[in-house]
């Protein structure tokens, strides 16, 4: 079996930096070779999109599946818009979160994805215990667990204890602050799933959308994850959705074969 695999960096206008991700279009519909290539790919994730199956769209980690990642959907839509259909402004892919919507705005691909719900709670103690570092205040989402701290340069200097952090509620930890270039910045750290730290996270914006739109009164805002590798997004905070906008850049075109 031969598969044509895209490496594409997300949230970025160049190589080697964003997010990259694994995207592969095909029929194939056998979970546990999905995660057998996503493990030999060894990015945060892999997508793999059926677009016969009513567009349908699934994402790997190198060691499970996963129910989100805005990364990984905006690659696929990269590969979509400049490989397989030029014509098309606008792709809808059908995942274990909903409907997802990907518009093409010039450069800038722009995901629809719904809003997470945010639930305060009191993990300042524990997520300092993990992180080194006190937060404001601390909140559980549907999917993560988000810490909030008062300076950009606790962020960029943080250095977690990837064992203790894999004991907090949720699937990864999200930090972020106010910026002074940016509206908010943030970095993402999800050890359970086999990822230390995320450079670019899609879906963690899902959070932060609302939570910065409500705090700087704007619904417009420029946010930046300041992970080594970094990357840009450009937001929205609209009703019951997020809308999360950025770039990607082709890195490498190939094809896989499974004897």
């Amino acid at each position: 079996m031969k598969l044509e695999i895209f490496y594409i960096d997300a949230f970025t206008k160049d190589q080697f930096s964003g997010n990259p991700a694994a995207v592969i279009f095909s029929n194939l519909e056998d979970e546990n070779l999905m995660q057998k290539i996503a493990a030999e790919n060894n990015l945060s994730e892999t997508a793999f999109i059926n677009l016969d199956n009513n567009n349908t769209i699934r994402w790997f980690s190198p060691t499970t599946e996963v129910n989100l990642c805005g990364h990984a959907t905006l690659a696929s839509a990269f590969v979509y818009f400049k490989f397989i259909n030029k014509d098309e402004t606008e792709i809808i892919f059908q995942s274990a979160s909903g409907e997802l919507k990907v518009n093409k705005i010039n450069d800038i691909y722009e995901l629809n994805f719904p809003k997470d719900n945010l639930k305060k709670v009191d993990e300042v103690d524990k997520v300092a215990s993990v992180t080194g570092i006190k937060p404001i205040e601390t909140y559980l989402g549907d999917i993560n667990m988000f810490a909030v701290y008062e300076d950009e340069n606790i962020l960029k200097d943080m250095k977690p204890n990837f064992d203790m952090l894999i004991n907090l509620d949720g699937q990864g930890l999200i930090v972020s602050s106010i910026s002074e270039e940016f509206d908010f910045v943030s970095r993402y750290f999800c050890p359970k799933y086999g990822i230390n730290e995320d450079p670019v996270t899609g879906s963690a914006h899902t959070s932060l959308i609302p939570y910065w739109a409500e705090k700087l009164n704007k619904n417009t805002l420029h946010a930046k994850q300041v992970s080594a590798r970094g990357g840009e997004l450009y937001c929205k905070n609209i009703e019951s959705r997020v809308l999360i906008a950025g770039n990607a850049k082709l890195y490498m075109k190939g094809e896989i074969e499974i004897s």
